[in-house]
């Protein structure tokens, strides 16, 4: 891995044994298969995976953490976002489970999931996911050996969820090609393509275009970082990407549901 995965990996180990003690797995457990079912992924075509990023450890502050997650992730949904990732993790994001679950409960009555994006190591966080209201759950498949990865699956897939596999690169695809051929056809799976440097964070945006290939088919493929216009989504879709997750452009931009709009109907109209 490279040393900010390893990093992450090793705080997500630590809040995981906090959360253990403050919350044993059977109690988790019952809250997460008690909840109401999430509102289930709905694609078509070409899709936007819009996302609440407070901070970004490349760009700093995004957003000031007075701003109303609330509203952001109904605004996300009325510009006809697919799903709204969340960020969880609290040291170089400023995520928190809390906002999970508010953003949870803002889309449920849309008809729109949440996704749990952070450095899941452990099923024990597939459970916090779902009990805080997710309908998905991002796994990096560079943090993760294959058993694991397994493992976190059939977890999500117990729970209803869906799940978004992360690559970085042609190994990483090559084990996504992997999983999803032998995955249970009850379970969505997607398969995005992050083009961040692990090594200086900044986006390498060519890296989409050259990476795609190597993704498997069959599922959604999710175009991740780098996106900041229309033309952006345009290109991608284009391409063969059936889907792009956006974060940065969009806690940025004035008008979150507008540049929802807009990279939609971008990416559909090239496709």
């Amino acid at each position: 891995m490279s040393g900010f995965l390893d990093e992450m990996a090793a705080a997500s180990r630590a809040r995981l044994e906090t959360s253990r003690q403050a919350v044993p797995l059977r109690d988790l457990a019952r809250r997460a298969t008690t909840l109401a079912p999430a509102p289930p992924l709905r694609l078509s075509g070409f899709d936007l995976i819009a996302e609440v990023k407070r901070r970004s450890p490349a760009a700093g502050v995004l957003r000031a953490a007075e701003d109303d997650l609330a509203q952001r992730v109904r605004d996300y949904a009325a510009g006809g976002a697919c799903a709204v990732s969340v960020l969880t993790e609290p040291t170089r994001f400023a995520g928190t489970l809390a906002d999970l679950t508010a953003a949870a409960a803002a889309l449920q009555p849309l008809g729109v999931p949440a996704l749990r994006k952070d450095f899941i190591v452990d099923p024990y966080q597939v459970y916090e996911a779902r009990a805080a209201g997710a309908g998905g759950v991002l796994l990096i498949l560079r943090m993760l050996p294959p058993a694991l990865t397994q493992t976190l699956l059939a977890c999500a897939r117990e729970l209803g969820l869906f799940a978004l596999l992360e690559a970085f690169d042609a190994a990483d695809a090559a084990l996504a090609r992997r999983l999803v051929e032998g995955h249970a056809h009850q379970q969505v799976l997607l398969a995005g393509l992050n083009c961040r440097d692990l090594d200086s964070l900044q986006v390498v945006p060519q890296r989409l275009l050259e990476g795609l290939a190597q993704l498997p088919r069959g599922v959604p493929r999710v175009a991740e970082s780098g996106l900041e216009q229309a033309a952006d989504a345009a290109a991608l879709a284009a391409a063969g990407y059936e889907a792009a997750l956006v974060g940065s452009a969009l806690m940025r931009g004035p008008e979150p549901r507008e540049l929802t709009a807009a990279l939609i109907a971008a990416g559909r109209g090239a496709r």
